[in-house]
């Protein structure tokens, strides 16, 4: 290993050597890009052999960039789990794409801190006009205003706690003390950011309320209904409903629409989830699993989820920007400035003071591919998603447990006999484990009304029907495996 000793100059690396190694790094990363087909989607490897091939103290002289890249090939590739990769069908992928990867490299590079205008004008503005680019793409009235955080539960945690300032009740002065019983409601396929959420505001997990849902796992609006009265009558306050198009678990579908008269109607805000699919409203044959979305008063959509944006890019937009600014605003002297009455400083919308220049790798992905661009890309993955479907509906050893309104596909193996659940649960999940220990596909499960559910998405940039077909076979041969066993 090459031992640089003490750098004689102080500062940064030099120019040459920035320029030198930044072509390598990108070489390696069009190259790992390329290649990535050919890696194992899921690393075969066990808690702590990352660490075991670490050094326990960090390096007390210099290292060379000649020394520290090759560690990325020999220590860390061998331990990622490939997000990048066609075959990786888990979770919600998110797959980054090259333009937003090169945003990534520029606000790298600039390193500025958006907290004020003033601090970064540009970052503000880009970031105001990007959002307001993509609200009207997806078809949100004018009125909404977006900020940028970092991740869905980011977003909805403070969607909620606009919600709470909006109940007028003077929580940022007086806390939760002697307050009444707040009460939010959701259903039980509601994101765990939800929960979270109301741990974090004092809302408690006895303040949330499951409203049942009906056999597509939708909100029923009439049991909402029901909820809210009775709770009323018991001294509760309801001040926040969450519905969500394109639950977690199922993708599944809440009546937006409906739910939003019953909001408007008992005065509570409403708070939409739709992280995962919101994306989709940009195209005209879905906005039929968008009625009601101009009726809400926040609603959260991750552009790094399923629109190609590099991690992390969550959406937050708000009707009432006002009320969030009321509950979040604290502004010291040293960071006043002379224009705080005409331009927007994002640190009056939030927890954060800090904030990356999210906006410009958005605004890369936006430009270089274009509206067209990105909904040609939606399409496939939603056709591809309903081709999986029909290959699982026509298959006799194979069921599918949910509607596929997106590209998210939901099913279990159920052999002719089998009609034991308890069974059933035992040979999926092992099903599942026999999938993913072959290394080229990664997929997950849930468990919906207590059935194991193995759980397919096809959302990622570099995913097309070869890679679905593979993962089919995949599933039926490791199928066969078990049974003949």
């Amino acid at each position: 290993m090459k031992n640089m000793g003490t750098k004689n100059q102080l500062g940064d690396m030099p120019k040459e050597e920035f320029i030198k190694y930044g072509y390598e790094l990108i070489d390696w990363a069009a190259n790992y890009l390329e290649r990535i087909d050919s890696l194992p989607v899921l690393p075969d490897i066990n808690p702590g052999d990352i660490k075991a091939k670490l050094p326990q103290r960090a390096p007390q002289s210099s290292q060379s960039m000649d020394d520290i890249i090759p560690d990325i090939e020999k220590i860390i590739t061998p331990g990622v789990t490939h997000w990048q990769h066609p075959n990786f069908m888990a979770y919600f992928s998110s797959s980054g794409c090259g333009p937003g990867i090169l945003g990534e490299l520029v606000a790298a590079a600039f390193n500025t801190n958006g907290m004020v205008w003033k601090s970064n004008p540009a970052s503000t503005e880009l970031e105001e006009t990007v959002l307001n680019w993509f609200r009207d793409i997806i078809g949100l009235p004018k009125e909404f205003f977006g900020v940028v955080y970092d991740s869905a539960s980011i977003s909805t945690l403070h969607g909620i706690a606009a919600a709470r300032e909006n109940a007028g009740l003077n929580v940022r002065t007086k806390g939760l003390c002697g307050l009444p019983k707040l009460r939010l409601y959701c259903t039980e396929h509601a994101h765990s950011s939800i929960d979270k959420a109301c741990l974090t505001l004092g809302i408690g997990m006895e303040g949330i309320k499951r409203i049942a849902s009906d056999k597509n796992f939708s909100m029923i609006p009439s049991e909402l209904e029901k909820a809210i009265k009775e709770d009323r009558a018991k001294g509760y306050t309801p001040f926040c409903a969450v519905a969500t198009i394109g639950t977690t678990s199922s993708t599944a579908v809440d009546p937006v629409n409906e739910i939003a008269d019953i909001c408007e109607k008992e005065n509570i805000w409403l708070h939409l989830d739709s992280a995962y699919a919101g994306v989709t409203a940009m195209l005209p044959e879905m906005k039929k699993y968008f009625k009601g979305l101009e009726g809400v008063d926040s609603f959260v959509v991750n552009p790094h989820k399923w629109l190609f944006v590099p991690l992390d890019f969550s959406i937050l937009y708000i009707r009432k920007p006002q009320i969030l600014k009321q509950a979040f605003s604290l502004v010291p002297e040293y960071l006043k400035t002379s224009v705080d009455d005409v331009a927007i400083n994002y640190m009056d919308y939030g927890v954060q003071l800090g904030r990356r220049f999210r906006a410009i790798k958005f605004w890369f992905v936006l430009r270089y591919f274009g509206i067209e661009g990105l909904q040609a890309r939606l399409r496939e993955h939603i056709r591809l998603g309903q081709l999986f479907a029909k290959w699982i509906d026509e298959h006799p050893m194979f069921e599918r447990l949910a509607p596929v309104p997106f590209s998210t596909v939901c099913f279990r193996a159920k052999p002719s006999g089998w009609n034991d659940e308890k069974k059933l649960n035992e040979l999926n999940e092992r099903l599942l484990n026999e999938v993913n220990a072959t290394g080229k596909v990664f997929i997950v499960h849930t468990k919906l009304n207590g059935v194991f559910t193995i759980r397919m998405v096809i959302a990622g940039l570099r995913t097309d029907e070869k890679h679905v077909e593979l993962a089919w076979q995949i599933i039926k041969d490791s199928l066969n495996k078990i049974l003949v066993d």
